[in-house]
């Protein structure tokens, strides 16, 4: 499987589309007055303790306090969980990293225990232990590696300990030296600067997404990564030079008058990525539902009735729909919570091939993904890591006319509220005269059609006119009631 990075720079936003034999797997945006903060470390002061949460909100000079739980404190796990005024006071200042961006109202998710990567290993300044990635499946490199990196980290005298990425499979002892002293200058800059500077400041940025994404998703499978901004590849060139010098040749400069997403038509993928159905080849199709708490991806047949029987019609289309749905977890980047509802088959072998397929499309994912359980109605639930914004949250708002709920009032429900709040005013204001009723056109037009004779009989009960102004700019749940 070849993989072929482009990289779409504009100067309000860079954009990554990440393209897996020939189709668009994952995309990443990052806009230059909203950049990601994963990852970056910050010196922050704590504002307020929660006792009862076990967890406290911290000022690191964001527009919101950002939140820290005590599980994502260092301290020494031997011992029972302490209490969270054991470790916190306000006022108190503290080194801290950005595990999740803001998301939605919430602030950014944080933790003391501090994690900086670089190509082949990640070094936790506070850790106790060397690991390897478990992608890294041989024994023998394995071992290789956790030898290799602790004489390493010995001569480096790095703390703590060392996490080896996947990227460092196969991979020399002179390169990853090379990271490693790397990391071991990192930390001694870290450590200077959470001295000299205030809280709230912020100690260290995360590289640009560009060279982020080099250095996260290039490897040997990526057969060429497209960047069409000269001045980034330029600046891509030597970074490549000093921490990827074997994927050298194959960063290029896209000089084509034809947008660089044109090529595997990434823009129209974006445009289906927003929407709530996906269709499938055989005809079938999936609902996605996102929500804050939750995301919810319904399986139907559709117009698909290819199968030799209605079991053998199910089983193709949950077969299908393992793949897509995989697809799209990670092109539309959903995360937290997933509840997927496949067509309930009837076999159990049928419901198990479904499974065991699921599980090796997930295994392509760069997030970490777990499915939890399957439930007594067949509901597989899962839950997909999240450190940064779904497509949907990055890229729409909320409908101003229905608030996000996803449908709006009536106008015959929208009439018969008016005519409800034009008796509480007939009772609160006994000496007016009439009302003038100000009203989106849908709901004037009905108004003075289908509802003019409860119109009529309304003004006879009350004794009043009740007069009509359309108002344009009004949705269709607006109105007002003017006294007259």
């Amino acid at each position: 499987m070849s993989d072929e990075l482009l990289i779409n720079v504009t100067p309000m936003e860079c954009r990554v589309a990440l393209i897996e034999n020939g189709t668009v797997n994952e995309l990443f945006i990052e806009r230059t007055v909203k950049r990601g903060l994963v990852g970056n470390i910050y010196k922050g002061k704590v504002v307020r303790v929660l006792p009862g949460m076990q967890a406290a909100f911290v000022d690191i000079g964001l527009s919101r306090t950002a939140f820290l739980h005590i599980n994502d404190m260092v301290w020494s796990r031997n011992q029972p969980t302490p209490n969270v005024f054991e470790l916190l006071q306000p006022g108190q200042t503290l080194t801290v990293q950005v595990m999740k961006d803001m998301l939605g109202t919430k602030g950014a998710r944080l933790s003391t225990d501090l994690s900086i990567p670089s190509r082949y290993l990640v070094m936790m300044p506070y850790g106790n232990h060397t690991g390897v990635s478990q992608r890294i499946e041989s024994e023998a490199e394995r071992d290789r590696l956790r030898s290799m990196i602790e004489r390493i980290q010995a001569e480096h005298k790095l703390p703590g300990s060392v996490i080896v990425r996947t990227a460092a499979d196969g991979i020399a002892e002179a390169a990853i030296a090379q990271d490693m002293a790397y990391l071991a200058k990192l930390w001694e800059f870290i450590q200077r600067k959470q001295i000299s500077i205030v809280a709230p400041s912020l100690i260290f940025e995360e590289l640009p997404l560009p060279q982020r994404i080099i250095r996260d998703l290039a490897s040997e499978k990526t057969a060429k990564i497209s960047v069409d901004s000269r001045e980034i590849h330029g600046k891509l060139q030597e970074f490549v030079e000093e921490f990827v010098p074997n994927i050298k040749e194959r960063l290029i400069h896209y000089p084509g008058e034809r947008p660089i997403f044109d090529l595997y038509n990434v823009e129209e993928d974006i445009q289906r990525a927003l929407q709530t159905r996906v269709a499938l080849k055989s005809g079938g199709y999936l609902m996605i539902d996102q929500t804050e708490a939750m995301t919810t991806i319904d399986v139907n047949t559709g117009s698909y009735v290819g199968g030799r029987s209605l079991e053998d019609t199910v089983f193709k289309t949950n077969m299908e729909a393992t793949q897509v749905i995989a697809r799209q977890l990670r092109l539309r980047n959903l995360g937290g919570i997933i509840i997927i509802d496949f067509i309930d088959m009837q076999e159990q072998e049928h419901r198990t091939e479904v499974m065991t397929q699921f599980e090796r499309m997930l295994e392509q994912d760069h997030a970490k993904t777990k499915i939890t359980q399957v439930s007594e109605l067949g509901l597989v639930e899962m839950t997909r890591k999240r450190t940064r914004e779904s497509l949907e949250h990055l890229l729409c708002e909320s409908c101003p006319t229905c608030q996000g709920r996803g449908y709006v009032k009536t106008a015959e429900s929208v009439c018969y509220e008016i005519f409800r709040e034009i008796m509480r005013y007939t009772r609160a204001y006994q000496s007016q005269t009439g009302f003038t009723v100000v009203a989106h056109p849908s709901v004037i037009d009905r108004l003075l059609t289908a509802e003019a004779p409860a119109v009529a009989d309304l003004e006879h009960f009350i004794g009043r006119v009740i007069k009509f102004q359309v108002e344009n700019l009004y949705t269709q749940e607006q109105y007002d009631i003017i006294l007259s």
